[in-house]
């Protein structure tokens, strides 16, 4: 069986280091923080970037290009290895748009060579997760081939479950509306939202308080996780651990999970959707 890696990018919110551990590789999206010039993402650190954001300061965001694409597709295939791009939802950014038109010139220019691209249709850790579950296919044994089938018949079994403390950044990003946001900030209202299966964010529910909207994330899991104890769940935050930590607690003493991975939402999402971002995913009957 013909070697492969496992290309994805930044919008996985993996960090360098749990990239590695999975033994995928990642590209980067730039962030371009007010006054400043455009970074890749994962250069940035996220503490320091929520602190920033806190100051009232703005950050933009910019997708990855074809040419960069092409390039690092036309290198591993060089390298004499299989390409299986797992890119950011199409519902969010234009970069799996650019990683696909790659993977179809890489791949007509070295017929000999598969370069298969899949939308995931995640985001964040989302995403992230989605590829931990591909890369473990991977060191396990599975094809190309099979690992791309699983990702097209599983991910709509992705679920992805979000709340936000500061209305105002989905105010900014057009999600909710200045009035909502207002109102919601007075009345002390919080959002719970999903990512939908066009691979949008959406808001599913609102909560009256911090703590509702976490315990909305939770009964979320409960009502949907296929086998939940069994799973592996990753949870990110916005420079909100003792939340994180908070809803972690609930799913191993209520839920019986055993296996909790936790980081930073990373500064792409952040930029989005602000300081106090918290999200729960897991594979689920349902999205």
């Amino acid at each position: 069986m013909r070697d492969y890696v496992i290309l994805t990018d930044s919008g996985t919110d993996l960090s360098p280091a749990k990239a590695e551990e999975l033994g995928v590789r990642v590209i980067d999206l730039m962030v371009i923080m007010e006054g400043g010039e455009p970074t890749p993402n994962r250069d940035v650190d996220p503490k320091e970037f929520y602190a920033f954001l806190r100051s009232k300061k703005m950050a933009t965001t910019s997708a990855i290009n074809v040419e960069t694409f092409t390039n690092i597709m036309e290198e591993i295939v060089k390298e004499g290895k299989d390409v299986l791009y797992m890119g950011f939802s199409s519902g969010l950014s234009a970069t799996y748009s650019a990683g696909r038109l790659a993977a179809e010139e890489v791949a007509a220019k070295y017929p000999d060579s598969k370069v298969l691209a899949t939308d995931t249709l995640c985001a964040s850790l989302g995403q992230g997760l989605f590829v931990y579950h591909a890369a473990k296919m991977q060191k396990a044994g599975a094809s190309i081939d099979e690992v791309y089938e699983w990702a097209e018949q599983n991910k709509l079994h992705l679920c992805h479950w979000f709340t936000v403390n500061d209305l105002m950044f989905l105010k900014r990003g057009g999600r909710v509306s200045a009035a909502t946001a207002v109102m919601g900030t007075m009345l002390n209202i919080k959002p719970v939202m999903h990512v939908d299966n066009e691979g949008h964010l959406v808001k599913m529910s609102t909560a009256r308080g911090r703590k509702a909207s976490i315990d909305a994330l939770f009964e979320k899991f409960k009502e949907t996780a296929i086998d939940g104890a069994s799973q592996t769940i990753f949870i990110c935050h916005g420079d909100c651990i003792d939340d994180a930590n908070y809803l972690a607690d609930r799913l191993k003493k209520e839920a019986g999970v055993k296996e909790i991975f936790i980081d930073y939402t990373g500064v792409v999402i952040g930029a989005h959707s602000g300081p106090g971002t918290l999200a729960i995913f897991y594979l689920g009957t349902e999205r």
